[in-house]
């Protein structure tokens, strides 16, 4: 049985609760949070606490915390011989700041805090300093997942700016696409047939193959038209788009 303490109670940390607490190999043993009522309906299924000097002795601390606050929160954590990890995409291994052995927990999602999540389905990537300590880590990610991935901080820093542009930026075409439909009174939904459809090919192609669309095929025509229906903010992005893919 592993020894869970989880520190922090945003989305990624509640995610990570539920999934712990329902692993049969593992004993999520304390939660802390800075306001202990964030917490409160937790205390019926394991500690909790919003003092650090009350950290039980655990085998895994993870730290669900802002990336601001990882180096000063890991501070705080009393010294044993527990491993202490982060879950953030985009920070350093070495950005904990404490004795203890340090590694990286890493699910790479976009996490809402009242949507269900299946952690089969999401890579968990890991990173630790010894092999006893990767080892002890792919033992609880796979209490609660499928897809598990040894990945380095340089290789996840990479990762992560990629995960930018494959999640957050394509969502901003999203809310730029519904912008214009809205606008024009046009259901947003007709478009998710075409969304899904897009959606699927990068399943069974390379993303280069399964382009379309007026910049792949230099319609000139058909973009300078694009361009007369967009205000300044849009027809920046467009213009930027296409260039990328006409460079491919």
């Amino acid at each position: 049985m592993i020894k869970v303490t989880i520190i922090g109670n945003g989305n990624v940390a509640s995610h990570l609760t539920d999934a712990f607490l329902k692993a049969s190999e593992v004993s999520l043993i304390q939660i802390y949070a800075r306001k202990l009522e964030s917490i409160s309906q937790l205390k019926s299924v394991t500690t909790i606490t919003d003092s650090f000097d009350d950290i039980l002795a655990a085998d895994v601390y993870i730290i669900a915390v802002s990336d601001d606050a990882i180096s000063e929160v890991s501070s705080r954590i009393p010294k044993n011989n527990g491993l202490v990890v982060h879950t953030s995409g985009s920070f350093d291994m070495h950005t904990l700041q404490c004795n203890h052995s340090k590694g990286v927990f890493y699910p790479l999602q976009s996490f809402s805090k009242d949507k269900k999540v299946n952690f089969n389905t999401i890579p968990l990537c890991l990173e630790a300093e010894y092999e006893k300590d990767m080892k002890l880590l792919e033992q609880l990610a796979f209490a609660i997942g499928k897809k598990i991935y040894r990945i380095n901080s340089k290789q996840r820093q990479q990762l992560h700016v990629s995960a930018v542009f494959v999640n957050n930026f394509v969502n901003h075409m999203y809310k730029i696409g519904y912008d214009i439909c809205k606008a024009y009174d046009v259901p947003f939904e007709v478009l998710q047939p075409l969304i899904a459809e897009t959606t699927a090919k990068i399943n069974t192609m390379a993303p280069i193959d399964a382009q379309t669309g007026p910049a792949k095929r230099n319609d000139l025509k058909t973009i300078a038209n694009h361009l007369t229906l967009l205000n300044k903010a849009q027809q920046e992005i467009y213009n930027t788009i296409t260039k990328s893919i006409q460079n491919g």
